[in-house]
């Protein structure tokens, strides 16, 4: 998939520019063939407007309570390869290109993980099942949009072709 991210700033006497134009190249972990990841934009903290356009403060790929994160990830079909070994080496380029993301898997359930955040979702392309922690699932397919509200999850792409989603990620605070 071809992404292009086109940013919008101000200058200092309030003109609205564009400040950037380009392809965003996806992020892949060898343990999960087929897998892409597209970092777009994110900030941990609340964004106080005007800003120039310039990238914000995001290294993990979940943010922090106040911040928020946007991305697609292109799941891939069922038909292919399956996932990798997450053994040292593996474990050690998921923290190195997706930080965050091993805290919150859960190893011994491939999937499975839950996040201090609320994310939005809209299935741009292909279909996915969304699997709650008992089980229960949905299907979606293109159009559709979920709203997760920090619960345990997966994402399964039970299909013969790829899915793609958008993501918009919200970090929020989780009571104790």
């Amino acid at each position: 998939m071809n992404v292009r991210r086109v940013v919008t700033g101000q200058t200092g006497d309030g003109k609205s520019v564009f400040v950037s134009d380009q392809q965003v190249e996806p992020i892949t972990v060898a343990a999960l063939p087929s897998t892409e990841f597209y970092a777009l934009w994110g900030s941990n903290t609340p964004i106080v407007l005007p800003v120039d356009g310039s990238p914000l403060e995001a290294r993990s790929w979940f943010p922090p309570d106040g911040g928020f994160r946007f991305a697609f990830v292109t799941f891939p079909p069922a038909t292919a390869a399956p996932m990798g070994t997450l053994d040292e080496v593996a474990l050690a380029e998921l923290e190195a290109k997706l930080p965050g993301l091993v805290q919150v898997a859960e190893l011994e359930h491939p999937g499975m993980h839950t996040t201090n955040t609320v994310d939005f979702g809209v299935v741009v392309s292909g279909e996915l099942s969304l699997e709650l922690d008992d089980g229960a699932e949905v299907q979606l397919r293109a159009g559709d949009c979920i709203v997760q509200n920090g619960t345990r999850h997966a994402w399964h792409n039970k299909s013969s072709a790829p899915c793609v989603v958008a993501f918009t990620l919200v970090g929020a605070a989780r009571a104790t």
